[in-house]
């Protein structure tokens, strides 16, 4: 397999930062909107609305996290690279944009 694991875990890293940034800034935007904040009827619901889409996106985000630091972890294994259904390796370009996937292409699908 043609995967240089030191790089794949620098993508991780670099990865994990950004994903720590976007959550950070989620949950600020996640805060509780105070029914004394002079802002309107509609401009409440907007912020509502705002709140629910940031939650999901928070969600998310967390998910990746997690999904980051386990690929992290499970870098120096033998099977690191190797689709969990077919056996076959995953192809390096899927490991450097996902470094999480545990399928390739094909079984991914």
């Amino acid at each position: 397999m043609n995967i240089n694991k030191q790089e794949i875990s620098k993508l991780i890293n670099k990865q994990i930062a950004t994903v720590e940034r976007k959550i950070k800034s989620l949950k600020e935007l996640t805060q509780a909107i105070a029914p004394d904040d002079a802002i309107g009827r509609v401009s409440r619901m907007d912020a509502i609305n705002n709140k629910s889409v940031n939650e999901a996106a928070l969600r998310q985000s967390e998910a990746k996290l997690q999904k980051l630091r386990e690929a992290l972890e499970r870098l120096n294994e033998p099977d690191f690279g190797i689709c969990i259904k077919c056996k076959g390796a995953i192809q390096p370009g899927r490991l450097v944009l996902m470094p999480e996937s545990r399928k390739c292409m094909r079984c991914a699908r």
